[in-house]
Parts: C-alpha cells; sequence; structure tokens
C-alpha cells in the first residue's frame, strides 16, 4: 500500500490500564496500519486508572508512536475525601440505602461541577498542545474515543479552529443515555449542558461510532452521522485459533464466565434445568453447571437449595487465559443482560469471545436485544426473555440429545466478521 496517511487518537485510557475499553483502540491500532493508515496515541502522561493490567502491555505495536501530556484531576482530592469515589472512575456507584452523604456529596460535585466529568481540566491545555502538533506533523484526521466523554471536547475545540479536520468521535458507551446519568443528581441547568454539549459533538463531528446497533440509531436520531462498530474478538489472543480443536466435554456442561449480579440473573433458567434434572434421568446424570467468575451469594444460595445442587462446579474468579480454556471445555454459554428495555443496545465483549469458541449460546435479556441479531447472523445459539420458560427447556434439551449423538455443532457461521482485523477493515472503509 502506499504511505501510510496519519490518525491521532485520542484517548484517556491506555495499557496498563485495564478493562474492556482499553482493548477497543488498542486493536484497531494494531491492525490499522495494514490498511493504509499509522496511528498516533494522545494520552495523559499521569493518568489515575480505576484498574490495571500489564498483560496488555504485550499488545502495544513496538513501533507505536505515542505522545503524552500532563493531566490534573481531581480525583487525589476526591479520594483523600472519602476512599469509595475511587469507584466513580469505573462509573460505579452505590445507590439507595448504600449511598453516606459524603457519598451523596461527591455524586452531587462530580455531575455538576465536572461536566461532563473530571478529565475536563485536560481539554483547555491538549486543544493547544494538539493544535500546534496537528499542523506541524501534516495530520488530517483524529478520533476523539469516550468515555471520559472530554475526550470528545478536544475534539470539538480542535475541529472549530482547524475545519478542515476530519474528526471521528467513538462512543464506547453512551452520554446522556448510559445508565448511571439520571444517577448523576444533575441540576436542571447541568442537565441541560450535559445535553447540549453532546448534541455539539453529534453536530460537529464527521462521523460518530457507536459500539451497537441501538447505540448508532439513537445517535442518528439525534442528529449524528453514525455508524456501527462493535467490539470483537482478535485472533491471536490466546487460545482462540486451537479453542476449536478442544474434545468434546465428558460431561453435558453450560457455564456461565465472568460477574453474574442479581440485575442480570436468570431465574427462569434456574428453574428450567431443575425441572428437567428432576424429570429426565439421562439429562441428571450427564449434566454439569459451571460459573467461573464472580456469582452473587444470593444466586449460588438459590441454585444450592434446588435440584441442581449436586451439578454444581464454582471455579471462582480465574486469569483470561484460563477463563478462554474453561468456554472451550464446555458445550453451552451463558450470557445475561438487564432485562430492561433500554439495555438491548448492550452487546457485552465477552459475547464476542464466545463466539471465537465455536460453542452454543443462551442469552438472557430484553426483548429484540442487539445480541440477540449478533446469535441469529452467527447461528451460534438462541435469545430468551426473562419471562420465557417452557422454551428454555426445549432448547437445552434438543442441545443436550445434539451432545448426546456427538452432533452438537461448533460451526457457527459468519462470526470472521467480528475479529479484530474484519472490524478494523470496516473501519478504514468509513475513514
Amino acid at each position: 500500500m502506499s504511505t501510510n496517511k496519519k490518525i491521532l487518537i485520542i484517548t484517556y485510557y491506555w495499557p496498563p490500564a485495564g478493562g474492556p475499553g482499553v482493548q477497543r483502540w488498542l486493536k484497531f491500532a494494531k491492525y490499522l496500519p495494514e490498511f493504509g493508515w499509522k496511528p498516533i496515541i494522545y494520552t495523559p502522561e499521569n493518568p489515575s486508572y480505576p484498574l490495571l493490567d500489564e498483560s496488555l502491555m504485550k499488545d502495544v505495536p513496538k513501533d507505536l508512536e505515542i505522545v503524552r501530556t500532563k493531566i490534573w484531576e481531581p480525583y487525589q482530592l476526591a479520594e483523600k475525601l472519602n476512599k469509595s469515589n475511587k469507584k466513580f472512575k469505573a462509573g460505579q456507584f452505590d445507590v439507595g440505602k448504600n449511598q453516606s452523604w459524603k457519598s451523596k456529596l461527591s455524586i452531587w460535585v462530580r455531575g455538576n461541577f465536572f461536566i461532563p466529568d473530571a478529565r475536563v481540566f485536560w481539554v483547555k491545555p491538549s486543544s493547544e498542545f494538539l493544535e500546534k502538533y496537528l499542523k506541524e506533523n501534516n495530520i488530517e484526521t483524529i478520533v476523539t474515543s469516550g468515555p471520559p466523554h472530554s475526550m470528545h471536547l478536544i475534539g470539538l475545540n480542535l475541529k472549530k479552529i482547524m475545519p478542515n479536520l476530519k474528526w471521528i468521535a467513538d462512543f464506547r458507551d453512551p452520554w446522556t443515555e448510559i445508565s448511571y446519568y439520571k444517577h448523576l443528581k444533575l441540576t436542571n441547568r447541568s442537565d441541560k449542558k450535559h445535553r447540549f454539549l453532546e448534541s455539539e459533538v453529534f453536530k460537529n463531528a464527521d462521523i460518530t461510532l457507536a459500539t451497537s446497533y441501538t447505540d448508532a440509531e439513537n445517535f442518528r436520531k439525534n442528529g449524528a452521522n453514525a455508524f456501527c462498530i462493535t467490539n470483537g474478538f482478535d485472533e491471536s489472543d490466546s487460545n482462540t485459533e486451537t479453542v476449536q480443536l478442544t474434545n468434546t466435554p465428558t460431561q453435558f456442561t453450560l457455564s456461565y464466565i465472568g460477574v453474574l449480579e442479581q440485575l442480570r440473573n436468570p431465574e427462569n433458567l434456574w428453574k428450567a434445568l431443575d425441572n428437567l434434572v428432576k424429570t429426565n434421568s439421562d439429562f441428571a446424570g450427564n449434566f454439569s453447571l459451571k460459573f467461573v467468575g464472580r456469582i452473587d451469594d444470593k444466586i449460588l444460595e438459590t441454585i444450592e437449595n434446588s435440584s441442581l445442587k449436586n451439578h454444581i462446579l464454582n471455579l471462582g474468579y480465574v486469569s483470561h487465559d484460563k477463563a478462554v480454556d474453561e468456554m472451550s471445555k464446555s458445550s453451552l454459554l451463558l450470557i445475561t443482560n438487564f432485562p430492561n428495555n433500554s439495555s438491548k443496545g448492550i452487546i457485552p465483549g465477552k459475547i464476542f469471545e464466545y463466539l471465537a469458541t465455536g460453542k452454543q449460546i443462551i442469552s438472557f435479556g430484553p426483548e429484540k436485544a442487539d445480541v440477540s441479531k449478533i446469535l441469529d447472523e452467527t447461528k451460534a445459539g438462541k435469545h430468551f426473555v426473562y419471562s420465557d420458560s417452557k422454551e428454555i427447556e426445549d432448547f437445552i434439551l434438543e442441545k443436550f440429545e445434539l451432545w448426546k449423538n456427538g452432533n452438537l455443532s461448533e460451526n457457527t457461521e459468519n462470526i470472521e466478521q467480528f475479529s479484530r482485523r474484519n472490524l478494523t477493515k470496516q473501519l478504514s472503509e468509513i475513514l
């Protein structure tokens, strides 16, 4: 290909930061050079990350140019005031009865004083630094990745100074539509300001990217030129290439990998399994329910008080590589989402790792969820709502019969469209 065109990626999260948010642009940066682009990363020199994962450093391309400048964040102060403020950085809150007055005050201050978020103090110095940097280095394309959505304000400033700049605003999560937005205790004035800034970003960015079909549709309704590029799996990550060569498990194993909290608990699934174990001795003799990760105590207690008690294998928290290995040793993989309709656009990153194993997936969440669309397209399994019952038993029994006869298929279709390389190709076509 001809010489690579330069693209500057403005992101707060970068290795050694941990969590799913880092991987998106880390993987794009890895594959962009194959499609004629030279990525340059702009990120803070002294960020305050809630999670660290040193293992992600191995994915940073050796010759990748990384530009860093200092950031001032009020979190150091906030954490002195109240230790639980560390949770806010990850978008987590104590809610309802669990809130102390300090918590309430911190949330109120965060939502009303730091708009859109506490990284807003990096916007002005970054805009000034980058105006000069872009001109000196002949860079005509930039990406801002949020949250934190203050990254988009850097893009907005630069676009206003340099109207010919091509600006892509990437929303890994929505801004005012995100679940915790309504918990921010915003005054009317602050809410208006958040919404005004969001619509400025939508109107001025040349392209807005969303990670789910529903988010892209909502962004378009609000005036954005929006496209969906989902997250995905990287073929070169541990085990994904060899995963499909593993033998059929000796038991018919249904596995849940990850954290399972009460808000996403598929009670109707436990009831269906309980009933199958009670009424079908063949199923009972071969069935195993495996948990890999953190399962809420109350959920575990309920399952242990049913006929499933002797079928549980609870491995607890394990490393990422080991988790992928456990996926591949399963017959059926479980994924759950919040039941409310506003969550239908959530596509958990885990689904792409599940797809890469070629195993069948059983999913729970709201009706017409984006996850359901992916499962239909790839023929990788089935999506249920939390009120389904008989259909769940039928689905599991059908898979069990196939497993027993050695015919439980692992030939899911079209999953390569979700490989990080193909997603980067999509990105390069949009660019």
